[in-house]
């Protein structure tokens, strides 16, 4: 157990989407103090900076979120950048963690590090049997390498750190940028804007026959928070909803929740991305209890209000 009452803990990436549902969450455990870095004057890619950071907090638990992170699209421009960044922000912030003797670093994976074909549901075991999608790839390989560090970290030096593997996120405070949103963003994004310019069309990407699955952001939250407190071994844990939906109901699901009634158009051409994704939740459930609990369509409604709130 990793009491957080009265400890300090420092959130990378805390002032973003899920980040900022976490830090929420944890304020319920009672910590001394939540510090949250931000890049402006703490850039973790800057190993001095990071030295800093744990010099002038001494933070007994550091949970890693912070990503250099994107859609399809995004993934495509720019493998170099997400492989790199990734990979450099993770080892530097876990070796310097280590360095200053904190009592456990909670590291956020990626669904994205399993193998392309990878039987549904997915299996913590299965997470290295083949190569990822080939899209996404190098950001979930540089991820991957970050359980890899907290394996060996775990065996050479005794680290307390934990790997988890969250699937897809949506919710409020999501990013909707067309450039570089995940595909719920962009599709409530896409369907508004045609519903209020009155078009009879949205084009999507790809067939629509991949599936996904999708985690509440505050339910991701949560997970996280009870992993940090209860789980304390060197295997990685799936954190997800159970539930699978392929792309073509996603789409046809958003489209009626913000009233858009015309046609959508897939274009082929555009990748799939993996051809499924819908992962075993049951170490969660056993190592620290976690289920998700909210209906993906209360999710869905959710997230579209928010947007609909704050788009302007």
């Amino acid at each position: 157990m990793t009491p957080l009452r009265g400890r300090r803990v420092v959130v990378s990436g805390g002032a973003g989407f899920l980040g900022r549902a976490l830090c929420e969450r944890l304020t319920r455990e009672g910590p001394a103090e939540i510090v949250v870095p931000r890049r402006a004057t703490c850039n973790l890619l800057d190993p001095s900076a990071v030295r800093t950071l744990m010099r002038e907090h001494r933070p007994d638990v550091v949970i890693h979120l912070a990503a250099v992170v994107g859609g399809i699209g995004a993934n495509r421009l720019h493998p170099g950048k997400f492989f790199y960044e990734n990979t450099l922000i993770g080892v530097q912030l876990m070796e310097e963690a280590r360095l200053a003797g904190v009592g456990k670093f909670v590291g956020l994976g990626t669904i994205c590090s399993y193998p392309k074909f990878t039987p549904v549901p997915f299996k913590e075991e299965d997470l290295w049997n083949g190569y990822p999608e080939e899209t996404n790839a190098p950001y979930g390989l540089a991820k991957k390498m970050l359980l890899v560090q907290a394996q060996a970290y775990r065996q050479e030096y005794g680290f307390n750190a934990i790997t988890l593997l969250p699937v897809n996120l949506y919710g409020p405070h999501d990013n909707f940028d067309p450039e570089s949103s995940h595909v719920i963003p962009a599709l409530i994004r896409k369907a508004i804007e045609a519903r209020d310019a009155g078009r009879d069309s949205i084009e999507a990407w790809g067939t629509g026959s991949a599936s996904r699955e999708f985690l509440y952001v505050d339910d991701a939250a949560d997970g996280i928070a009870r992993a940090t407190l209860a789980y304390d071994k060197a295997e990685p844990v799936n954190l997800g909803s159970g539930r699978e939906i392929t792309i073509k109901a996603l789409t046809e699901l958003v489209c009626e929740l913000v009233g858009f009634r015309g046609a959508i158009r897939w274009d082929p051409t555009k990748p799939d991305g993996q051809p499924r994704r819908c992962l075993d939740t049951r170490r969660a459930r056993e190592e620290f209890g976690f289920e998700a609990t909210t209906p993906f369509r209360d999710g869905l409604r959710k997230t579209i209000d928010w947007y609909e709130a704050h788009r302007r």
